[in-house]
């Protein structure tokens, strides 16, 4: 399971029809909170979040998700490029870090990154 949590409905829509293309379920969510109150959380194999949302940031929800125990692969996607926030998230072990518009290959590798370093295709 591939979730996808962006407050933007065109790039959640768009991020989902890609992974869906690779064989990949996927859930979208429009919020972190959302996404924190489904029953996704420990079942998705890698995250896709957005950065700036509002209510709880991307890095914010990865912050969450460390503290919690969970070691769910994230990759930022994002308009509001921070080389400060960048290296923050990458250090925290984000397996990508995304500006709007990515092009779906870019997207793609990010992925398969993220799922081959947890060892789980699904």
């Amino acid at each position: 399971m591939i979730s996808i949590v962006d407050d933007d409905e065109s790039v959640r829509e768009a991020t989902e029809s890609l992974v869906r293309s690779l064989g990949y379920d996927a859930a979208t969510f429009a919020s972190a909170e959302e996404y924190l109150d489904s029953r996704y959380v420990r079942d998705t194999s890698c995250l896709i979040t957005d950065l700036v949302m509002p209510g709880m940031s991307g890095v914010d929800l990865q912050d969450r998700l460390i503290a919690d125990g969970n070691d769910t692969p994230v990759i930022f996607i994002t308009a509001c490029f921070d080389e400060m926030v960048r290296a923050r998230a990458l250090e925290a072990g984000a397996h990508g870090f995304l500006r709007k518009p990515f092009s779906e290959e870019s997207l793609i590798e990010c992925l398969d990154s993220a799922l081959s370093a947890k060892g789980r295709p699904d």
